[in-house]
């Protein structure tokens, strides 16, 4: 045993950072900057995490570009360009590339490496990492920035390894491409991936027939490049347009309506449905403040939005089936897609709803129905999404005290405090995931907020002779609390969504998500370690 508690032999570091998105990225940068040894792990062969295993074709982000990008340094805000308003999967991923190149951060990464286990030694609160290279790695601290949206979920259907076609799934696309043409095609899942993946791939294939079990909300992206005016007058105005971002509820700089729905004329009510609608994307939501809290006001978000999509589609059977009925708008995360329900005005595009014909197995040619009817396919594929939150981070043996495992103690839902610590787990920390903003706001901001705070909590530890901190058990619960009763007082427990696991057979059906807002909750973290950190107990023995 040396002097700092590592193990002789085993490679010793202060931090363990787990993934190299936009979250471990910052992470490593911020935390080496400040002076901690530091050593990442990824799984994939690059940077970019989500961006890096979604590489179907339309995958593009939901934020604007302007907004999806670091703050932490001015220079990279003003030197990088962006060339759209929503940025394409392949530009974010430059993006990231360069901030690794910039900063240098690759040094600090073995990739192609899945981390295994981390399991904590109770008498010198170290943690000892292994990784599915053989390699076994001691730190003081243990960060996951696994991501919330990076395990795929593929569904157990009857026959699945007997279709004689290729099989993809959305969030493990090939690198080098699909070529669909002339083919018969077949995509199941309509949800984020499913929507965007969809008219491209009509582009190309022969035929395409869509598998859709539930409808959800969409809004045109209104993409467009960015001329070099616009690029201008946007960094120029950063300071300011991430000021707004911090004190918003979604981290990007647009605000809702100052006033309920019903407290504006219907003139002024439809303005506001018209301005959001253009803008497009997930903002639609957040036109008015009561709009995921009141159901008659949610009604009237629902109804432009019909008026909308019903004049894009020809048919008024295939728009009846792509318009939700089981779900308040907003309750599942809103879609930004690019020609999406035009793309079932299409001859050559078929909509199947399973929820009438449901799927009854996968055979060697296609697909067979209830009714009998088989889908003859070339290709399929999984738009199925994921086991969203905790997926990735269940996926590793993690261990604290009395050897209890992470995913035992969150086998009912997530088990957070402030999302950032666990009772039981010292020097653990969890960023952008469960009992966090995170899925609902600007993931990049997110990520500088958790890493700013976990670097000064560090710097607390140190300057005051701490060696661990670890979240209470009794702060674990009232954050719990917190999350739930927030998340109780919305609409959005009206919808099976992946913000509540129903996605996946048998996952406990918790909202994960702080509902609260990103300017709350970065309010609510810093007045925590304001206090000391309070609901935390500080170590030093």
């Amino acid at each position: 045993m040396t002097e700092s508690g590592a193990v002789e032999g085993v490679d010793a570091v202060d931090v363990v950072v787990v993934g190299a998105g936009v979250t471990g990225l910052y992470a490593v940068h911020r935390l080496r900057g400040l002076g901690h040894r530091v050593r990442g792990f990824e799984r994939g062969s690059d940077v970019g995490g989500v961006w890096y295993w979604n590489r179907y074709p339309g995958a593009r982000c939901d934020v604007e570009s302007v907004d999806y990008s670091y703050s932490f340094d001015e220079e990279l805000q003003q030197e990088w360009d962006w060339s759209e308003k929503y940025a394409t999967q392949p530009e974010i991923v430059r993006y990231l590339r360069h901030v690794a190149d910039r900063f240098d951060l690759r040094r600090s990464y073995t990739f192609s490496t899945s981390v295994l286990s981390a399991e904590l030694d109770e008498e010198t609160l170290r943690w000892t990492v292994r990784t599915d290279g053989g390699e076994v790695v001691s730190a003081r601290f243990c960060v996951f920035a696994t991501g919330c949206l990076s395990s795929t979920h593929v569904p157990e259907l009857p026959g699945a390894g007997d279709f004689a076609g290729a099989t993809y799934h959305t969030g493990a696309w090939p690198h080098e491409g699909v070529d669909f043409g002339g083919l018969r095609v077949g995509v199941i899942g309509t949800g984020s991936s499913g929507i965007q993946a969809i008219p491209p791939i009509a582009e190309q294939a022969a035929h395409l027939t869509v598998f859709q079990r539930s409808a959800n909300f969409s809004i045109p992206a209104g993409n467009r490049p960015l001329d070099e005016g616009t690029r201008r007058r946007q960094k120029e105005g950063y300071a300011e347009r991430r000021r707004l971002s911090r004190l918003s509820g979604g981290g990007s700089p647009h605000q809702a309506h100052p006033s309920a729905t019903f407290d504006v004329s219907d003139e002024e009510r439809r303005a506001a449905f018209e301005e959001r609608w253009e803008l497009g994307g997930v903002l639609y939501s957040k036109t008015f403040p009561d709009q995921l809290t009141d159901r008659k006001a949610n009604d009237a978000a629902r109804a432009f939005w019909e008026e909308k999509v019903r004049a894009l589609v020809e048919d008024p059977a295939v728009a009846d089936l792509l318009v939700p009925t089981d779900h308040p708008i907003g309750t599942k995360r809103i879609v930004t897609d690019s020609d999406y329900y035009a793309t079932f005005n299409r001859a050559d595009v078929r909509l199947v709803n399973l929820r009438e014909n449901a799927v009854e197995r996968i055979e060697r040619d296609g697909i067979r129905l209830a009714d009998g009817t088989l889908v003859e396919l070339d290709a399929l594929v999984f738009a199925t999404g994921f086991d969203a939150m905790t997926g990735a981070i269940d996926r590793v043996d993690v261990r604290g005290r009395g050897g209890r495992r992470l995913k035992d103690v969150w086998s009912a839902g997530p088990r957070t405090y402030l999302g950032l610590g666990v009772d039981g787990f010292p020097n653990l920390f969890s960023l952008t995931g469960a009992g966090s903003p995170s899925v609902m706001a600007n993931v990049v901001l997110c990520a500088e907020q958790h890493v700013d705070w976990l670097g000064d909590c560090l710097g607390h530890l140190d300057a005051h002779g701490y060696r661990a901190i670890e979240a209470s058990a009794e702060a674990v619960d009232g954050w719990v609390a917190e999350c739930r009763d927030r998340a109780a007082a919305t609409l959005f427990m009206e919808a099976d969504s992946w913000y509540l696991g129903a996605n996946i057979p048998g996952k406990p059906r918790v909202f994960m998500p702080f509902i609260g807002g990103f300017g709350v909750y970065g309010e609510i973290i810093a007045e925590v370690a304001a206090s000391g950190y309070e609901g935390f107990t500080l170590i030093r023995d």
